[in-house]
């Protein structure tokens, strides 16, 4: 996904450079541009890639990483950041925000939601997105909401549908919601989002699942705008039939998930009010347990 941010971006005539960890991805972009595929068209677009972060300033900084990876990454990124920087984060699930902000500050950091999206790397300097529906933008402590606006016009010139939005903590419990219904369990069964539907077993599980997140939600207080969670879950998982949940994504490829700030997240915040989750603590240590053994 941080590839398809990149490469719009810069085609719509941003000054954009790449920072990965991934060499090849790296030296192919630099040899031959950043090659994106989807269904919107394809395009090439050319673009400055590092595999370390080079001692410029920027004015704002993409943080895509995954979930698991944030606290690293955001521990590098002193030499992009000058006095008027700005950071934006985009992860699944909930808590990577708050590492960012230990290390940033939270007065520069904008949380970012994608909604819809699907997102793969084909091959060294090669991404390929399924869907690309809509970007949120909120801030995270007390940086002016018009500086907020400023960067989702700046993604609107890249053709995405992107806003700045008041309550940015709401849409990530909405996100949540949606997430938490088919992570596990798609990671656990193989299944793509409309088997889980389909499936009577799991589907009652994903909706249970789905119910435990909505109820955590309101206790703590958060103005979600859900009234049913299975029907908002059930329409959401509707819209992508055939998707893969990133954390099967990751079951797959042998790499960690973020399962533990998706699923994981509800027993954590549920804690703090005074609820227990077990249907979404009983996924995560099952995911955790099929990421050991895979690993192994």
């Amino acid at each position: 996904m941080g590839s398809v941010y990149a490469a719009r971006l810069a085609r719509a005539g941003h000054d954009v450079i790449i920072v990965d960890a991934w060499a090849e991805h790296v030296a192919a972009i630099t040899a031959q541009g950043l090659h994106i595929t989807g269904p919107d068209g394809d395009f090439v677009a050319a673009i400055q890639a590092f595999t370390t972060i080079p001692d410029s300033t920027v004015d704002l900084v993409v943080l895509a990483v995954k979930a698991a990876d944030v606290r690293p990454a955001a521990t590098e990124l002193g030499g992009l950041i000058g006095p008027d920087t700005l950071v934006l984060t985009i992860q699944n699930g909930l808590g990577p925000a708050e590492i960012v902000a230990d290390h940033v500050g939270s007065d520069r950091l904008i949380v970012g939601i994608a909604k819809g999206f699907g997102a793969s790397l084909v091959g060294p300097g090669q991404a390929h997105h399924n869907a690309m529906r809509a970007l949120r933008f909120g801030a995270y402590g007390g940086l002016d909401p018009q500086r907020v606006e400023t960067v989702a016009a700046a993604w609107r010139l890249g053709g995405f549908d992107a806003e700045s939005v008041a309550d940015i903590n709401a849409m990530q419990w909405e996100k949540l919601i949606c997430n938490v219904a088919y992570s596990a369990p798609c990671a656990l069964t193989g299944m793509t989002v409309g088997q889980i539907l389909d499936d009577e077993q799991m589907s009652r599980i994903s909706s249970l699942a789905a119910t435990e997140a909505w109820q955590v939600a309101r206790a703590a207080g958060v103005a979600v705008h859900v009234a049913d969670p299975v029907e908002f879950a059930r329409d959401f998982g509707a819209q992508m039939p055939n998707a893969k949940p990133s954390a099967l994504l990751d079951i797959e490829a042998g790499r960690v998930s973020e399962i533990g700030f998706i699923n994981g997240a509800v027993p954590r915040e549920g804690a703090k009010v005074g609820l227990s989750a077990p249907v979404n603590t009983t996924l995560t240590a099952l995911v955790n347990a099929l990421e050991s053994k895979s690993r192994t």
